[in-house]
């Protein structure tokens, strides 16, 4: 079998295409893959990678193993190169479409992933899924870059959650069927990387993980088990008036800047033709705060070509009167605001969430909670405002 292009030995990976592990022990896979924010001490790569291919026969094989980082004639050579060189010179070929998944210790470097990102552009035909379990210097800017670029030419960049713990462990571990355990912090550190990458990301159209969606835009009056922190997300679709979609996004609360805020920015930035009316559907896990509010009667105002509709999962501080005070301006600007009912759950599980084409499946109570918070912000609406 020859490889999809000529020349390799001009390739930009690397020359070493050693053999890759077939299997993780249990120990060294607890060790490299704990999802710790600052890992002492870890200075190895691994990657679980899963190559799926198919020919345009529809014929569908599979390839999976493991790579780490090794040292070859005294040099180090990265774990993502490794695989590209082991990839391009063993299973690329023109007359067939791959999607990669790698499972990752680290997240690529700065360098690693600039040379991904390169590769990717360069072939059409290979898609890739990044699961890492821990971010490489996420506070460093060049690292920073190195993600968004790759999240830029298509590969989707994400956290490992405890689904693909227990994959990896299944799928890549000599673990002789014992079952995977779980350490203490891994849910805690899993929403703390996912915050971490939100912000590296920015406004990606990478979709949200359904236990993000579930926890996050769960209407349940109380926090169910495993408890979490209750944050703002705000996924909005820019529609022309013969329901085309222009745009979409997800935004998450930053410091100092909330998720409304930096909604009203984006659209901004788009610099949408006046002349022309626009449709905007928000679908937002809090309803917004004073402050939001007032921003977003500014917003419209001054742009009467768009079109806004609230969807709140849940009001917040509703009790308190500033509170109430904003959802009344809202209506009184002209923007729709009403509550999440199945409805608008199941068409944001469709449009933002990484549902693998799984139907919506309702939680206990949707509809009887979403009712309960309907009637609640009904009352805000036609109370007196003064």
């Amino acid at each position: 079998m020859q490889p999809a292009y000529r020349g390799y030995s001009q390739m930009p990976w690397i020359s070493d295409s050693s053999e890759h592990m077939a299997w993780l022990d249990p120990e060294t896979f607890y060790f490299q893959f704990c999802n710790l924010l600052y890992a002492d001490g870890r200075n190895c790569s691994y990657i679980c990678y899963q190559v799926e291919r198919r020919k345009y026969n529809s014929h569908v094989s599979f390839d999976w193993g493991v790579f780490h980082n090794q040292v070859c004639n005294g040099t180090l050579y990265h774990t993502e190169l490794r695989f590209l060189s082991w990839f391009c010179a063993k299973k690329l070929r023109l007359d067939e479409s791959y999607h990669i998944t790698w499972f990752m210790s680290w997240s690529p470097c700065m360098k690693c992933a600039k040379k991904v990102a390169n590769f990717l552009g360069m072939y059409q035909n290979v898609k890739l899924s990044i699961f890492a379990a821990r971010l490489y210097y996420f506070r460093d800017e060049r690292s920073r870059q190195g993600l968004l670029g790759l999240s830029d030419q298509g590969a989707r960049v994400d956290i490992m959650s405890y689904r693909e713990f227990k994959y990896c462990w299944k799928k890549f571990v000599y673990s002789q069927r014992r079952p995977f355990r779980p350490w203490k912090k891994l849910y805690r550190n899993y929403q703390r990387l996912v915050e971490e990458l939100e912000d590296i990301l920015g406004n990606t159209m990478n979709l949200l993980r359904e236990i993000l969606f579930k926890q996050q835009f769960g209407n349940q009056p109380r926090v169910p088990a495993p408890y979490y922190r209750r944050k703002t997300y705000l996924c909005y679709q820019l529609k022309q008036l013969n329901d085309l979609t222009l745009d979409r996004g997800c935004f998450r609360n930053k410091k100092q800047r909330h998720a409304e805020i930096r909604f009203i920015d984006k659209i901004n930035s788009l610099d949408l033709n006046p002349s022309q009316s626009y449709k905007i559907i928000c679908y937002i896990t809090w309803s917004p705060c004073p402050n939001c509010a007032s921003e977003l009667v500014d917003f419209i105002t001054r742009n009467d070509h768009l079109d806004l509709q609230i969807f709140a999962s849940r009001l917040y501080f509703h009790w308190i009167k500033p509170f109430k005070r904003g959802l009344q301006q809202l209506r009184e600007a002209g923007i729709s605001v009403a509550v999440m009912t199945h409805t608008e759950f199941e068409d944001c599980w469709e449009q933002f969430v990484d549902n693998q084409s799984r139907p919506f499946q309702p939680w206990d109570k949707l509809e009887q909670y979403s009712e309960s918070i309907r009637r609640r912000l009904q009352r805000i609406l036609t109370s007196d405002s003064r």
